[in-house]
């Protein structure tokens, strides 16, 4: 699988993504023993992201040349412990090529699911779709959903499979009944989408999300509950720019 990814292969690097899910690697101890206190991975920089090296089987290890300690762990279990640290790893860094890098964004998805997560890279738009019923119903139910603060928006369009629209939900707070009435919200809502037309909500409290921090980085809210509130002098209404 790793010799079939190549740029613009995203079919064979998702399908590297699901064998990883499913297998193991040999990770490489820059210190220590496996399940040592002291026990630490190597590491290597490339364009300024950070990944940790291994291997994918004995065979590969044998042919690396690595005299120091290793660690076998499954592909879920690396991928849960490195992305908090925004760490990823890189697969057979000394095969010919150099090998495939795996950042952090994909052990994500990874660790909580690939086929809950969009394949990337993502490219990130304002939606150009004109649906006001929709955002005009939905802002309306945010207004009554008091565990609400704002609203965003943006187009997904993934590197496999069809775009979506994608709601961000700014939350007061993250408790079960706050997120059972933004559920319910939703449900409302989704009644004025035009069939067809695929819906995804993200939370903006999510550091992690790649959608998450494009909204935060890119947008404004279109329905704000501070701003409809209390409307600053001059100010769009409901989170829009003049």
């Amino acid at each position: 699988m790793l010799r079939q990814v190549t740029p613009g292969r995203y079919d064979a690097y998702e399908a590297l993504l699901h064998a990883l899910a499913d297998g193991q690697v040999w990770m490489l101890l820059w210190h220590g023993q496996a399940g040592s206190p002291d026990a630490q991975y190597g590491n290597m920089e490339v364009d300024g992201l950070g990944y940790a090296p291994c291997v994918t089987s004995a065979q590969e290890l044998a042919a690396s040349g690595w005299n120091r300690a290793h660690e076998v762990i499954s592909g879920h279990d690396i991928a849960r412990a490195l992305y908090p640290d925004r760490w990823g790893i890189w697969l057979n860094p000394h095969a010919p090529g150099g090998g495939v890098g795996i950042p952090w964004a994909d052990l994500r998805r990874i660790a909580t699911g690939l086929d809950r997560m969009p394949a990337g890279p993502l490219r990130l738009s304002e939606p150009a779709i004109e649906i006001p019923q929709f955002y005009a119903l939905l802002t309306q139910n945010a207004h009554r959903t008091t565990a609400v603060r704002s609203l965003r928006r943006a187009w997904v369009q993934p590197a496999l499979g069809s775009p979506y629209l994608a709601i961000g939900l700014d939350l007061y707070d993250t408790s079960q009944s706050s997120v059972d009435s933004v559920h319910a919200m939703m449900r409302q809502s989704i009644a004025a989408v035009p069939d067809g037309l695929p819906v995804s909500t993200v939370a903006m409290s999510d550091a992690y999300d790649p959608v998450t921090m494009w909204l935060r980085a890119n947008t404004r809210p279109f329905y704000d509950r501070d701003a409809h509130v209390a409307p600053q002098p001059g100010g769009g209404g409901y989170g829009y720019p003049n």
